[in-house]
């Protein structure tokens, strides 16, 4: 291993650590399955951010349009 790959190391575990955090507590807040997608977002970054907020978005989406059909 070259120096440089040792100063990258600990950044992307700490960018890891970050995002996984954020998807956990995120995904606990809004009702989803939190520990899926905290432990996805240790594995790889940014794939799991994205397709989270894709996925909350059509949630949100869908929840909306249900309660503007109960209002009726």
């Amino acid at each position: 291993m070259s120096k440089v790959d040792l100063y990258i190391l600990p950044i992307v575990a700490l960018l890891l650590l970050i995002q996984s955090i954020y998807l956990f507590t995120d995904a606990r807040k809004n009702g989803m399955n939190y520990w899926f997608w905290g432990i996805i977002g240790l594995i790889q970054t940014p794939m799991p951010l994205i397709f989270y907020l894709l996925v909350k978005r059509s949630r949100k989406k869908e929840e909306d349009e249900l309660n503007d059909y109960r209002d009726y």
